[in-house]
């Protein structure tokens, strides 16, 4: 069979399963808008494409989402005639279609099957829009601008044979008559790899050649996103440090990600959230425990892990939205976890069960449940022995989702138009 991927940035969520494909003798192919130092990527040949022009100057901007994704269309577009042009087929083409790249595909081979990657459909109201009064809409407009923002998921429904969502709630947000054609199959964790390590060392650089290394004996509470943002309730974490230092004074705080933004508004006058809340709780930290506060920004894979074996309690906070692959991982790696109790943290943590699940804006409740944790070793070990039980029954990689998602492909492949 041959199969084409499309990913802006792949292979993103099919870093599994392509070289999967790729081994059980599938042509595999795959289109990305990545710079790519060669075309070859574990038995998958790599199509780089670009956009050949930038978004409208002063378009209205409630479009301009669109046309961006219609951009990115059209450049997959062109490089998929090339494709054709040179006897290239696919059976089945698999898309992130997020960006819109997978738009015109089914112009180039009609009669290729297309499963899209369903990771989100957008709503005014009942998930991340207007959750945090915080950060209320600026203006009635958002509205409009957030149900255009669908455009590329309509669009998508008209063309695409079949969908594929990581949790139940993220296919929930899909709107029939498409949300019977998604397939809930998380992408997998390998739980072989990411094991608890009760000899893990992790070594931090704390600048001037001095350097810290904790074991499992130090007390470490660790806070991992992708960027430090709201969305992922960085600003209650941060606001909860006062407090939970002074009353752990042995407890190191481990925050991992970067200051940009990868979901929501932007501050204003070019600030970073990262900063706006450090500089919110400073002044109430004394500068002995704000030592133990420590930022490291974007991690390595490889001294992430090591990061998730050493930790005392995990704490993992979201809107509700899109599900972080760090929650699992955590789950995986064995650790006491304190999440907050939303969509689609629920899905994957019973409270009190394979963790403690907190409202997301109680800070108290917060503090009260971190510091529970640190106080009980033998509940931390219980729920890290559940959450990594409930991860290899349901989201293993090699013996679960794997061979869901290629059992998925191949009835896929026959399905007649």
């Amino acid at each position: 069979m041959k199969i084409l991927f499309i990913h802006q940035n792949f292979p993103g969520q099919f870093k599994f399963l392509a070289p999967a494909l790729v081994q059980q003798g599938h042509t595999v192919l795959a289109m990305t808008m990545q710079k790519v130092q060669s075309t070859d990527w574990q038995g998958v040949k790599l199509v780089p494409y670009s956009a050949s022009r930038g978004t409208t100057p002063n378009v209205h901007p409630w479009v301009s989402d669109f046309e961006t994704k219609t951009i990115r269309g059209e450049a997959c577009f062109k490089a998929a005639l090339v494709l054709k042009q040179g006897g290239f087929t696919p059976d089945v083409i698999i898309a992130h279609h997020g960006w819109g790249e997978s738009l015109f595909l089914k112009e180039v081979w009609p009669q290729a099957k297309l499963a899209i990657y369903c990771e989100f459909f957008y709503h005014p109201h009942g998930a991340d829009v207007g959750f945090d009064p915080e950060f209320p809409p600026k203006d009635a407009g958002d509205a409009c601008r957030l149900r255009l923002k669908n455009l590329n998921n309509l669009l998508h429904f008209e063309v695409a044979d079949a969908g594929m969502s990581p949790t139940h709630w993220q296919a929930s947000t899909f709107p029939e008559p498409f949300r019977s054609k998604i397939t809930v199959v998380h992408d997998g964790i390998d739980t072989q790899a990411v094991a608890p390590n009760p000899q893990v060392q992790l070594t931090l650089n704390q600048g001037q050649n001095q350097n810290l290394t904790l074991t499992k004996a130090d007390e470490v509470i660790t806070f991992v996103n992708r960027n430090l943002e709201p969305y992922r309730g960085y600003h209650v974490f941060m606001r909860s440090l006062p407090e939970l230092l002074q009353r752990r004074p042995k407890a190191r705080v481990l925050l991992v990600g970067g200051d940009d933004v990868s979901y929501g508004a932007r501050p204003e006058h070019g600030r970073k959230w990262k900063d706006i809340f450090a500089s919110e709780v400073r002044p109430k930290i004394s500068d002995a425990d704000w030592g133990r506060v420590h930022f490291l920004g974007n991690v390595p894979y490889q001294h992430f892990i090591p990061l998730l074996q050493l930790s005392t309690v995990h704490v993992y906070l979201t809107y509700p939205f899109v599900l972080s692959w760090s929650l699992l991982e955590a789950m995986s790696a064995g650790c006491a976890i304190v999440g907050s109790s939303t969509a689609p943290v629920q899905e994957f943590i019973e409270h009190d069960k394979h963790g403690l699940l907190t409202p997301f804006f109680d800070i108290d409740a917060l503090i009260h449940n971190i510091a529970t944790l640190l106080d009980d070793p033998q509940k931390r070990a219980q729920l890290g022995q559940e959450a990594r039980k409930k991860v290899q029954y349901y989201y293993d990689l090699h013996s679960v989702c794997l061979p869901k998602l290629v059992k998925w492909i191949d009835l896929l492949s026959h399905v007649r138009s």
